[in-house]
């Protein structure tokens, strides 16, 4: 009996210790773990920062804001797609840097941007130099590119070919390049900047909703469940939602010249009524 109960006074002091192992083990690992784990500062900065890469397609363009400039690195023969939102009343602007890599090139190349609509309808240029051609020398470093749209219409006729609110696509490629030069490396910035034109460009109509394609879902503010998610026709709007042209400066002016108009009735009537006193008949015979 005397040498079970030693037996088991060491048995349990071995699980004793053992125990005691796990624990401190367990505490000095605690923090390793910690701070292996990603922090969210660094995520919600990169949210912010503007884009790196290009798309390759319309599907997988890259979203950018207004007032952004991206960049991307590609090479001489590839598609390079971005995307950006634009309003009703608004008459955007696209400027597009290509940085050719030094050196002499075999031939020169010509380099162009083209917009398209929702509806991936090319849209033709007010203005700028849509197309340009790089020199074969080395000293052409860059090839600056610019396209400014018409006004966007918040509303038109199903047989015209106006830009409507909604996601518009850039496209950057060369047109025209000698096949020893294909492929080689090359750098893109791309910006999007847009004038307000007010109520001279306002129209009577709007679209129900903006030319937006594809699908995403976005879950409701009040209920974080993913059975109340609701659908939106995309990540990317406007800083202040889509207007659709219902709100311009021609309601400003018009009330404007409706005051006007009132003040000016006033006036004419107060110049034009007289004296109001009959006038004076001579009597007979003078």
């Amino acid at each position: 009996m005397r040498m079970t109960d030693v037996l088991r006074r060491t048995r349990a002091a071995a699980l004793g210790a053992m125990t005691a192992g796990f624990v401190l083990l367990g505490g000095a690992a605690s923090p390793a773990v910690a701070d292996s784990s990603p922090s969210a500062g660094p995520t919600d900065a990169e949210d912010g920062a503007a884009p790196t890469l290009a798309g390759t397609s319309f599907r997988t363009a890259t979203e950018i804001e207004q007032g952004q400039e991206a960049t991307a690195n590609g090479s001489a023969g590839d598609y390079m797609y971005w995307s950006f939102p634009a309003d009703a009343e608004q008459r955007p602007t696209v400027e597009a840097t290509v940085k050719l890599p030094e050196g002499a090139r075999s031939a020169s190349s010509t380099w162009q941007i083209d917009v398209y609509d929702g509806l991936r309808r090319r849209q033709a240029c007010q203005y700028g130099a849509q197309t340009r051609t790089a020199g074969q020398s080395a000293d052409t470093a860059s090839v600056e590119l610019s396209c400014t749209l018409r006004t966007v219409r918040a509303w038109s006729e199903p047989w015209a070919n106006d830009p409507l609110p909604g996601t518009y696509y850039i496209r950057l490629t060369v047109t025209d390049v000698a096949t020893a030069d294909l492929g080689m490396p090359v750098g893109a910035e791309v910006r999007v900047d847009s004038k307000d034109m007010g109520g001279a460009a306002a129209v009577d109509g709007s679209l129900a909703e903006p030319l937006v394609p594809g699908i995403a879902a976005q879950a409701d503010e009040d209920e974080e469940s993913e059975d109340t998610a609701t659908a939106v026709l995309s990540s990317i709007e406007p800083e202040d939602g889509w207007s659709s042209g219902w709100w311009s400066d021609r309601w400003v002016w018009t009330a404007v010249g409706g005051v006007l108009a009132a003040l000016a009735g006033v006036g004419g009537y107060a110049l034009t009524r007289g004296s109001g006193r009959p006038s004076r008949v001579p009597p007979p015979g003078a």
